[in-house]
Parts: C-alpha cells; structure tokens; sequence
C-alpha cells in the first residue's frame, strides 16, 4: 500500500499592545475539524519592550494549549472506536 503524504498548516496570529501578548492557533485537520487554542504572555514592568519575545512566549503556550487538545482528541476517538477508555500520556 503506498503512503500519501500529510500537512497540517498551523496558524498562529498575535494581538498586542506595550505590555500584553496574546496568540490564538488554528490547525485545520485532514478529516475537516479543526482546534484552536490560545496563549497569554505579560511583559513585567521593569523588563524592556521587546514584542518578539512576547510573541514567542505566547506563541508557545499557544502551541502548548493545542497539544494538549489534539492528545484529548486523539484519546476520545481511540475510546469511542475501541469502547474501551484510553489512558494519555502527559506531555
């Protein structure tokens, strides 16, 4: 049986402002679902303004967020196909 390739194409967007960052992510899945996710960064005051390390922190618990919610997906589905409950491996 020969083996097609699969993409996902991750989406991250930033909102930001002096001293906030927020990430929201989007994967579109092959079977047509899609999850989303969301991360949060704050700049302490006395840190300097540099948005890129906002973005990448933000931008990492974003990622993170839609991890988790992938692995939760994955699980529901192995139950419901399985009828039995599945046990997920913390990341």
């Amino acid at each position: 049986m020969m083996q097609h390739p699969v993409g996902w194409h991750v989406e991250l967007e930033f909102e930001e402002d002096n001293h906030h960052t927020r990430a929201a992510g989007l994967v579109r899945l092959p079977d047509g679902s899609e999850v989303r996710s969301h991360g949060y960064a704050s700049r302490h005051p006395s840190d300097s303004n540099q948005p890129r390390v906002g973005e990448e922190v933000a931008g990492a618990r974003a990622l993170n967020d839609m991890a988790t919610k992938l692995l939760t997906k994955a699980h529901d589905e192995i139950d419901e196909a399985s009828g039995r409950t599945s046990h997920p491996l913390t990341p």
